[in-house]
């Protein structure tokens, strides 16, 4: 017993370790499975769903520990990017026949801790810069952002905003968009406007969540703050901007015993400013009984004039949840063009 009290004594008292991560990391040949999935299980030929049609998607599986987790992803005709909360990046190409073809698995090359457990991490939320390749990165927990070369080569630096220092450790940067002007813009996940800077009532305070936007690069500008509300009892779970400056985001909802939903808002142009108050409006809603799971990330691009919504799901590496990557098309005519 002496012994045993000991370990756990040191277990307790003794600093994390200082060399390699207890979050398991890719090592080896990558390996991947993807499998044909339907909006509908019970109704397999349904494709509507609100302002969206369903294209296809795959449920995406792996041999390998550190497989999951995808909080973020990036697009670029058929090349995917998914990027997990513990910084392992999963990247391949993928056509029409849903096929995933030169897959290539890593892990950041550096993050904001270097001990072993996932928090030291935490990348939630990504974006990118098309013409130029480079890369940013949300980290929670530690609410910075990380600016990194295309195909995350190195390190270019990071920034810690006071904005987002009292943003909860759980509840920081799970979104990050860049704007087709060049501007940034993150929401926080759970992080509530503060009491002198909210005129509204109490109740509705609770839905609010604290935004900012950079006028660039988030490492060279200070942040101004607006106001994002999200839908009750939802939280913030990624966000990506559209051409025409109106913004997307992912909400996200968890129900006991063992259920994840979302929302999939859009918001307009012009409610993205500084001082204001945003309010999205709904396009659709993954539910039971169509597929649905922990939905983190979302990313656009353009097919043939059709705006395409991309959606990839967080599995927490749990066995009753699933890495989903779903793709849809968005019906509005005048949105996104």
């Amino acid at each position: 017993m002496r012994i045993l009290l000991s370990c756990l004594l040191i277990l307790a008292l003794v600093p994390g370790w200082a060399g390699r991560d207890r979050l398991p990391l890719y090592e080896g040949p990558p390996q991947m499975d993807a499998k044909r999935i339907a909006l509908d299980p019970a109704d397999p030929a349904r494709r509507r769903l609100g302002a969206l049609t369903y294209l296809g998607g795959v449920e995406l599986t792996s041999r390998m520990p550190a497989f999951g987790g995808f909080s973020s992803l990036t697009v670029e005709g058929d090349r995917f990017m998914l990027l997990s909360d513990g910084g392992n990046i999963a990247r391949f190409t993928m056509g029409r026949d849903w096929k995933p073809h030169g897959l290539r698995f890593d892990n950041l090359p550096a993050g904001p801790g270097t001990g072993w457990l996932k928090s030291d991490r935490d990348s939630e939320s990504m974006t990118l810069d098309p013409k130029t390749g480079t890369l940013w990165v949300g980290f929670e927990d530690f609410n910075q952002i990380w600016r990194y070369a295309p195909d995350f080569a190195r390190v270019e630096g990071y920034v810690a905003p006071p904005a987002m220092a009292n943003w909860p450790s759980n509840g920081g940067p799970e979104s990050l968009a860049r704007m087709p002007d060049g501007r940034f813009v993150t929401i926080s996940e759970e992080a509530r406007i503060a009491k002198p800077r909210w005129r509204g009532s109490e109740v509705a305070r609770r839905w609010s969540r604290q935004g900012l936007i950079f006028a660039s690069d988030p490492l060279r500008d200070r942040p101004r703050r607006f106001a994002y509300m999200v839908s009750p009892y939802h939280d913030v779970a990624d966000a990506t901007a559209l051409p025409d400056a109106s913004l997307i985001v992912v909400e996200r909802r968890f129900r006991l015993p063992f259920r994840f939903s979302n929302r999939i808002m859009l918001v307009p142009a012009a409610a993205v400013a500084p001082g204001r108050v945003a309010r999205g409006h709904l396009l659709a809603e993954l539910d039971s009984p169509l597929i649905h799971d922990n939905f983190e990330g979302v990313a656009v691009t353009h097919e043939a004039g059709a705006t395409i919504l991309w959606l990839v799901s967080d599995d927490n590496q749990l066995v009753l949840q699933h890495s989903y990557l779903l793709k849809f098309r968005l019906d509005l005519p005048s949105v996104g063009r």
